[in-house]
């Protein structure tokens, strides 16, 4: 068994391991609009807003990456008395992999922040937080909490935002009560006083954290080793593993041993949110039965998947799995995913400012109408995604000696084409439900539709979005090119 087969397996361990992660939650706003002109108040941007979404933020993303990959986790933060703080204890709550405990404190507001985003540049963020200390009783009684959840737990993970939920005494609660259980805590570290996290298993800071906290400038293997022990031996942390962005990643453990994990990015499109889905993984890992340094190769893969997606992202089993079996795609560029996945990922093309089109249909023996039909709406758009009938509904609209391919087949094909971002397989006749969760901006079908015919076409139409008909090209048919094949067999 090869090493890369040792952690794919590894990887298949991941669901239902139980983590806790404890630390600060907020909420990541998201403004979308047009800049079409400049203020005569002040030479600014005036942004024409268009729309707007929101996700969990800080401990919040690590809690997505850990439920992404399959674990179970409990979730320790606090959220003020607001609305904002009621929205993020409802997104906490639609995670089915999430056991919260989501403390409030009134007077505290919720952490947001809000980036406002205008042709596919981030124009500026505004951050509503407060970094004051937490009322005494609401630090005893998340120090109560995590000691009472650690020992229920395979590992613990400290994300640590500065924005006071991870109060010294939160923290030596947590590792005292993991300690005693025989639980390792995985740290996001804050700050440049890393004894605060004294007797952590392991500590993941980036290079610029390392350098500020040590002042030791990174620039090689060696300087990053030399920082990592000092990390350990002046702090008391057994173990760091340090992100290094283009130079991969530095495992440096208690007794002096050091491993360098190259870059596993092809291509690197967005780096948000990329330590905490190394810290997710790392802990999930562990939690799943992984040692320390397996599980640091595992995240440094699932780190080079993740900064080859658009802006903050989660990663799922089957693409460390595909990475680690030397599968020729990253997850960046797979293009076949459920429905729910493709939403998240429209949405993270739209952070760039990318208009999505749509089309759907059969695709039954590829020949070149279907080329020029794709070709057509890709010129439309910036990622085109394709919905493809499954098996069950291709039988049931062209009889049951339909399909000639497999839908897994059929897949495949559309997905090798340059024209293709994305695949979506569906169920049933029609591809409605596919649109109403896409909310694609181009919907493309054949002109032998007109527009009221084509599925979907006023729900697109009705917020906004353009319905285009692609011209035909003449004298290609599957129907037909089957019949001729079953004429030559008689």
């Amino acid at each position: 068994m090869t090493d890369l087969s040792h952690l794919a397996q590894l990887v298949e361990q991941l669901p239902n391991a139980k983590v806790l992660c404890i630390g600060d939650v907020m909420l990541d706003r998201f403004v979308y609009g047009s800049v079409t002109r400049i203020s005569p108040e002040a030479p600014i941007p005036i942004i024409r807003v268009e729309r707007e979404s929101a996700m969990l933020g800080g401990a919040g993303n690590v809690t997505r990456n850990a439920t992404a990959l399959g674990a179970l986790v409990r979730f320790l933060s606090l959220v003020g008395d607001d609305l904002p703080g009621r929205e993020v204890m409802e997104y906490v709550a639609n995670d089915k992999g999430v056991e919260p405990y989501i403390q409030i404190e009134r007077n505290r507001p919720t952490t947001i922040k809000t980036r406002y985003i205008a042709g596919g540049q981030q124009l500026l963020r505004s951050d509503n937080e407060t970094t004051a200390t937490l009322a005494a009783a609401t630090i005893s009684n998340l120090s109560a909490l995590a000691a009472q959840l650690a020992p229920d737990v395979s590992a613990i993970v400290l994300s640590d935002y500065g924005k006071g939920v991870l109060h010294g005494d939160v923290v030596a609660a947590t590792i005292a009560a993991a300690r005693k259980a025989g639980k390792p805590v995985i740290v996001d570290p804050k700050g440049t006083d890393y004894s605060i996290y004294r007797g952590a298993t392991v500590v993941t800071p980036n290079r610029a954290e390392a350098q500020a906290a040590t002042g030791i400038e990174i620039h090689s293997d060696a300087d990053a080793i030399a920082a990592a022990t000092k990390i350990i031996t002046e702090c008391g942390i057994e173990n760091v593993l340090l992100t290094r962005s283009q130079d991969g990643m530095t495992l440096v453990t208690g007794k002096g041993d050091a491993i360098h994990l190259p870059t596993e990015a092809r291509e690197v499109f967005d780096v948000s949110g990329a330590g905490d889905t190394v810290v997710a993984c790392l802990a999930s890992a562990i939690a799943g039965g992984a040692s320390l340094s397996d599980a640091a190769r595992i995240a440094n893969v699932a780190a080079g998947i993740v900064v080859g997606k658009i802006g903050t992202a989660v990663v799922y089993p089957d693409e460390l799995i595909s990475v680690l079996h030397h599968h020729d795609l990253m997850i960046g560029e797979a293009k076949l995913m459920p429905l729910d996945r493709m939403v998240d990922r429209v949405e993270r093309w739209r952070r760039k400012g990318y208009k999505v089109g749509f089309t759907n249909g059969c695709f039954d023996l590829l020949h070149p109408g279907h080329l020029s039909l794709l070709q057509q709406a890709r010129s439309n758009c910036d990622r085109l995604i394709v919905g493809l009938n499954s098996d069950a509904s291709v039988k049931r609209l062209k009889g049951e000696a339909r399909p000639v391919q497999s839908e897994a087949a059929r897949a495949a094909v559309l997905g090798s084409l340059e024209t293709v971002s994305g695949v979506v397989i569906f169920g049933e006749d029609t591809p409605i439900t596919v649109i109403e969760a896409l909310k694609p901006d181009i919907l493309v079908k054949g002109a032998d539709y007109t527009i009221d015919k084509v599925v979907g076409a006023d729900i697109v139409q009705g917020y906004g979005g353009k319905v285009v008909l692609a011209n035909l090209a003449d004298g290609f048919s599957t129907t037909s090119t089957i019949a001729r094949i079953n004429q030559g067999k008689d």
